[in-house]
Order: structure tokens, then C-alpha cells, then sequence
């Protein structure tokens, strides 16, 4: 085999053991998650914001963001939460480039798996503790969620893992909220496909387990734009395309029916300064419509502290 095996990765209870969430802590999450979930069930009429950089690979950096997102909290706290965004791994397209923290700690030294699991442990434990605010992070690697399941308030599962068999099973034992993307081609049946996996009870291998899930009912759709095969951008926030997904929620039996908007990724073209036009739209349209108003949950946004 071409493997070479370097380190045993510590476990699950060693690493929540070495970096402990404190009780207080432990108590502002309940409290976060009761009040995002309740948008979901239809229990809270405010609007989710799931907002941050596309990549939290700068410790002091983030926590400033996230610091000053808490105090824009208190202004908009009536109707509005705000969600931040500290997304620890970074999918590559080809493979290749900055893999995030969990790889590099820090992007300029060698990869170390070890030392960037704490990382990312000690980061999210960090901003929750300066902002009293739990964040949302990508499930790139869905054995690394066991590591941060007492910390985060929302996961999303991006375009390129929506189709995979173990990312769906896994989200079905989730507690929280989960958003499945649409994947790149833009074809909304694979995501509601991958919504309907999760929202039922599984059995499978997990971590070196045989594990038994509920289903997490909380599951939902994220709309984060297509490409095309010839690589042109093809976005689906505007209102046909939202109330096409809603069409097609009704077609099957499913808890919660939910859309979140990615403003960014192919709906912007990844132009981030068209983000702010992008929600203005989302939001008419949800104005304009009962049928939206009450599906369209949230926006996911790309910001970070300065421009680039």
C-alpha cells in the first residue's frame, strides 16, 4: 500500500478531556440551539444570518470578527440571529492548495492533523467565549463532528459532499440544524434526496462503531448556485427558483421544509460585493410571498474583516 501511517489520532474523550467546554458555556449553547431551532420548527418568526469567512484559518482574526458580529447581535437581537460562520476545513476542487486549520494550524507550516484538531477545538471555544455566540462549521470530514458536537449550533454539507453516503448518515444523528447544498450541477432532486437520507434513521459504521441514528428532522436545503458544463455561473435565489423548491418539498414527506440562501459561491459568481443585492432580492421575494415567508429560513453569507 502506499499509505504511510505517521499518528494514531487521539480520541474522541481525550480531546474533549485536554480542551473542556466550560458549564457556563455548555449552557449558552443549549440556549442558542433552543432559539435556532425554533425558527425551523416554526416556533420563532426571526430570520437567520449564517455569516463569516470562507475560511477561519486565522485564530485572532476570526475571534475579532466574531467579537464584533456579537455587538451587531445586540442591535438586530428582535429579529434577527446571527450565526458565525468558522468553517475549519477548506475543500480543494483539484486538490490542491491551503486544506484549512484542521490540516495546517497554521498555513504556512506543514500539515499536522493532530495538532490541528486542537486548533480548531480551541478556536471555536474561544470565539464562543469572547462572543457568546455558537458558530456553524462545514462537515467536510464527517468523523471529525464528534470533536465538536458539544460546541456547534449549525452544519452544512457542501456541493461536492451532498452526494456522499457517509455525509448523510451521519447528519441523521445530529441534533442541530443541517444544511445540504444543492451540488455544482445545480440538480435540486440530489439534495432533496440527500434531506430525505438524513431525516431517517440509519445504521452503520461510524468511527469504528456500529452506530444507530433517529433521523434529525431538521434537516434542510441550502441553494448556493450551479455550473453549468461549460462552466457558466447559474444562480437559484431568485423567485422561481425558490418557489420551484418549494414544489418540490411538497412532492415528498418531509419534517420542517426549509431553505437557507447562499448569497456567495455561484449565485454571486463569486463576486462578494454582489452579496448585499443578492439578499435584498431574497428578501422581497420572501416579502412578496406567504408561501416563502414561511420557507425561507435564513441566508448564508461570506464576510470577513477586510475586503480580500
Amino acid at each position: 500500500m502506499s499509505f504511510q501511517y505517521i499518528k494514531e489520532m487521539p480520541g474522541v474523550a481525550e480531546i474533549l478531556e485536554s480542551i473542556p467546554l466550560s458549564e457556563e458555556l455548555n449552557k449558552l449553547k443549549k440556549k442558542r440551539d433552543e432559539e435556532i431551532i425554533a425558527i425551523f420548527r416554526r416556533e420563532s418568526e426571526k430570520f437567520l444570518v449564517i455569516i463569516g469567512p470562507c475560511s477561519a484559518d486565522n485564530e485572532d482574526a476570526v475571534c475579532e470578527y466574531v467579537s464584533r458580529l456579537a455587538r451587531l447581535q445586540d442591535e438586530v437581537k428582535e429579529k434577527l440571529i446571527l450565526v458565525p460562520r468558522i468553517y475549519t476545513n477548506k475543500p480543494r476542487t483539484t486538490g490542491e492548495g491551503y486544506k484549512g486549520m484542521a490540516h495546517q494550524p497554521k498555513p504556512t507550516e506543514a500539515p499536522n492533523m493532530i495538532k490541528g484538531l486542537k486548533a480548531i477545538r480551541k478556536m471555536h471555544i474561544r470565539a464562543m467565549e469572547e462572543s457568546h455566540l455558537t458558530a456553524a462549521d462545514e462537515m467536510l470530514y464527517p468523523g471529525n463532528y464528534p470533536y465538536l458536537q458539544d460546541i456547534l449550533s449549525y452544519v452544512a454539507v457542501g456541493a461536492r459532499s451532498v452526494e456522499n453516503q457517509l455525509h448523510r448518515l451521519t447528519i441523521s444523528g445530529l441534533d442541530v440544524p443541517a444544511g445540504m447544498k444543492n451540488p455544482t450541477g445545480g440538480d435540486i432532486e440530489i439534495m432533496l434526496n440527500s434531506v430525505q437520507a438524513a431525516q431517517m434513521p440509519h445504521v452503520f459504521v461510524y468511527n469504528g462503531w456500529e452506530v444507530k441514528t433517529s433521523g434529525n428532522p431538521l434537516t434542510h436545503c441550502i441553494l448556493r448556485g450551479a455550473v453549468n458544463p461549460y462552466g457558466t455561473t447559474i444562480p437559484n435565489y431568485h423567485y422561481e427558483d425558490m418557489m420551484r423548491l418549494c414544489e418540490a418539498y411538497k412532492k415528498r414527506d418531509l419534517r420542517f421544509p426549509a431553505i437557507i440562501v447562499d448569497t456567495n459561491h455561484a449565485n454571486s459568481n463569486k463576486k462578494f460585493y454582489e452579496q448585499p443585492r443578492i439578499a435584498r432580492e431574497v428578501m422581497r421575494s420572501r416579502q412578496n410571498s406567504k408561501t416563502l415567508k414561511t420557507k425561507v429560513m435564513g441566508l448564508m453569507i461570506e464576510s470577513y474583516l477586510v475586503e480580500g
